[in-house]
Formats: C-alpha cells, structure tokens, sequence
C-alpha cells in the first residue's frame, strides 16, 4: 500500500522486502527543495529499517531535473552551504548503509537529479532518459555529492565537459560512461529495478553490508591496504552463520549454480 499522508513529495510502498519510493512532485519535473530533501530522508530511514533493498523512482514523466532554482537563489552563501550539507548527510545514507538501493531512471535525471541517482548502488535508465548537468550555465556548481559520486561514475573529463558545456546524454551514451548499469525499453525501468532489488534482498544481511561499505572504501585504497582489508572483510563474511549455512547448501547441490548468460 502507497504512503502518502506524511510526505506529499514522496510516495512509499512495500513490495515484499523491498522498500518502493516515488519522488511525488511531477509539476515541478520533481525538483528537489529543502522540504523535498528532509522528505526524501524520512523515506531513506524508513526504508533502512523496513526493508531488505529499496527502489527509487520519480513520478510523471521525469525522475528528477535538479535543484529548485526559485528557492535556491533566496540563500545566503552560509545557508546554501548548510543546504548542501544536508544533501550530503542524506544521500550519504543511500550510498553507505544496511541495504542495497536501485534507481528507476526516465525523462531527466539532471543536475541534482543525477547527483540523487549516482549515490545509489545500482541504476536502471529506460530509453527516455537524459542525464545532464547545467550548472555551469545557471552560474552556480554541484553541492549534492556530484563532485564526487557522479564523478567517479564517470570520470572526471566527461563530467568536467558536460559541466562547462551543458551537454545532455541520452541512456545509451550514460551506460558507456558507466552512470548507469542497465538501460532498458521506456516504461520499464521500475520493474526492471524491482527485479533486481528483489534479487539483492535475498543475499545474506552480512554481504551486501560489505558490498555498499567496504568495496567503495577499498577502491580509494592503495592497492597493499586494499588488498589487506580484502582478507579481513572476506574472513569476516564467510565465517558468519548465514554464509555457512549457504556455501553447504551450494556443496550438498541445494543451491542453483552460475549459469551461462547466453544459455539462458
């Protein structure tokens, strides 16, 4: 059942262990505002503890074009950098915690949009989708961890062009550029992504908190200390009752084995 009597900006709905969120401002391309942003987070804990993987959408026709320009130029620079902040705080909750978080990506997914999009551990574009980042013509700059996330994603270079020229990118060229990881026919990005939320829900607890916490971590590593925390995250997790009672299943032919992508 859909949620809306507590965050009119965003819908929440249980699809088993999978926790289904909608950015609910489509009169606005769901433009992120300060309220918008505290809503997104409420959704976030809520997930955090409810759900085994969640899924994070946009209704209307776009996910999300970005900042709320009327209410960002009304800031003082020290409350835009506490405004900035926030979105940090927030969004740093979906790229490090408990469960795995996909996005359903169409229409724009733009300026704050992808900054929202690229903190997630996996995302998912239909063919309607266009990734971009403007700020550069609007005379202002990232502040929602794109600098960081998004650039990783994509690598430096391209986000620097896409920021000086206002470049826009269609799904295809985003899943060259690794910012995204799947793209698929318009309308079907949702369940795309419920099908794969719902397959990382099954994973052990222990796994997937190592997967969307450490693996992140050791790629900032050297590759001596990255290596060395390997062996202790790997020890860690294999050694947990849930992951024995999984590799015996698999030994005793109780678990289905990896299959051949172009057999299938």
């Amino acid at each position: 059942m859909t949620d809306t009597s507590t965050a009119a900006f965003v819908t929440y709905e249980m699809r088993g262990d999978v926790a289904l969120i909608g950015l609910n401002r489509p009169d606005k391309r769901n433009a992120i505002s300060d309220r918008f942003v505290e809503e997104i987070g409420r959704a976030v804990e809520r997930a955090r503890t409810q759900a085994k993987a969640a899924v994070l959408h946009g209704h209307g026709k776009h996910f999300c074009a970005g900042l709320d320009l009327a209410e960002h130029v009304r800031k003082s620079p020290i409350e835009g950098v506490h405004g900035s902040r926030r979105w940090h705080e927030i969004f740093g909750r979906i790229e490090f915690g408990p469960i795995p978080w996909f996005t359903a990506l169409h229409g724009a997914v733009v300026g704050g949009g992808l900054e929202l999009a690229a903190s997630a551990q996996v995302r998912v574009a239909d063919e309607t989708a266009f990734f971009a980042l403007p700020e550069g013509q609007r005379g202002i700059f990232v502040g929602g961890g794109g600098s960081v996330r998004a650039a990783r994603l994509m690598g430096v270079a391209r986000m620097t062009d896409m920021m000086l020229t206002g470049r826009s990118v269609d799904a295809r060229q985003a899943e060259s550029w690794n910012l995204v990881q799947y793209v698929v026919p318009a309308g079907q990005a949702v369940e795309k992504a419920l099908e794969l939320a719902a397959r990382a829900a099954t994973n052990a607890e222990l796994s997937n908190y190592s997967v969307i916490n450490a693996l992140p971590r050791i790629s900032e590593m050297s590759h001596a200390d990255g290596l060395f925390v390997e062996s202790f995250i790997s020890s860690f997790t294999a050694t947990s009752p849930e992951a024995e009672a999984r590799l015996t299943a698999f030994l005793e032919k109780r678990a289905p084995k990896v299959t051949d992508p172009g057999l299938a």
